[in-house]
């Protein structure tokens, strides 16, 4: 007989939280204040840095990328969270959760190139002042996202006719708030070990490469700092990191301590929350409250309103 590709499994069972059925109003109405937040502090930073022309350099460009990249995470994750937690659990049909997956991952994704090309900019920056306007310019600026997101396409074709060729039998329950690839792959009934070396390889690409060029970054940044003679001046010149590095130590931190370290399920469900609900959240927060420029430019456009409506 001639073999076929086919999904038994056409809905999908998530469980979300089943523990918390006595909170759930509360912890409804907290991820709704969350989402609404998160939302209004990603537009609002590209807002500023799209009318402040102070604001218009390499930096701040990927910083609006990386507000969009935020915005992308949560308004995948959390209306569907959201759905989960009210009613306890949700079923969504089979398709919906893969795109579901793909949206997750490009996000994912495209933090981590952003946060690897946000670390170069700063090391040209700090290492190579004379040469940064002519390195660091808009086309490389753009070259940089395009290729970002080049790199992102290619490895989600390759996953996706990978998925497409498995057979998807049942049962069809996630114990998680949202379709992530290790719950999807559990409801797979074919051999699962070349979606698992396609996985493998998604994550030194995206994942262990962008974290050592980060990590190279700051050592290079690091030496340059050391050398230079006045405090004052090695504390002004480091602190154009801080903002960044916070991101990349809450982005990565998140990670790890839920994929490299073995936990149960329960727990994994709910240190989730940190890279999907949380950091999109403190990301603006982060940037915002730590940066003069970007603070100054929001006070220059909160000062401008009042105006704006007088004509």
């Amino acid at each position: 007989m001639e073999h076929h590709n086919f999904s038994k499994v056409t809905e999908i069972l998530l469980l979300g939280f089943q523990n918390l059925q006595r909170i759930n109003s509360l912890i409804f109405l907290l991820l709704l204040l969350i989402y609404c937040v998160t939302l209004c502090g990603n537009l609002l930073i590209i807002l500023v840095v799209s009318s402040s022309r102070s604001l218009h350099s390499p930096m701040y460009f990927f910083l609006t990328q990386l507000s969009f990249s935020d915005i992308l995470l949560s308004t995948t994750i959390v209306p569907l969270l959201l759905h989960v937690v009210w009613y306890d659990g949700t079923s969504v049909s089979f398709m919906a959760c893969l795109v579901q997956f793909y949206l997750f991952i490009a996000s994912e994704a495209l933090e981590c190139l952003l946060l690897t090309v946000m670390s170069y900019d700063r090391y040209q920056a700090i290492c190579h002042p004379l040469h940064y306007t002519s390195i660091m310019d808009l086309t490389f600026c753009i070259r940089s996202v395009l290729l970002c997101w080049v790199v992102i396409f290619v490895m989600e074709a390759m996953v996706t006719l990978t998925i497409g060729h498995l057979d998807f039998c049942g049962p069809n329950i996630v114990d998680h708030f949202f379709c992530d690839l290790e719950p999807l792959l559990e409801l797979s009934c074919s051999d699962t070990f070349i979606m698992k070396m396609e996985t493998f390889s998604l994550v030194v690409v995206l994942a262990i490469c962008p974290v050592t060029v980060i990590i190279v970054s700051y050592v290079y940044i690091i030496f340059t700092v050391l050398k230079i003679p006045s405090v004052t001046g090695r504390q002004k010149t480091f602190s154009t990191c801080s903002a960044h590095l916070a991101v990349v130590s809450l982005f990565y931190g998140s990670l790890i301590t839920i994929y490299v370290f073995p936990r149960q399920q329960s727990a994994k469900t709910f240190l989730s929350l940190l890279y999907t609900v949380v950091t999109p959240l403190l990301n603006p927060m982060i940037y915002s409250l730590s940066n003069r420029e970007i603070k100054e430019a929001l006070k220059n456009l909160f000062k401008n309103i009042p105006q704006s409506r007088l004509f």
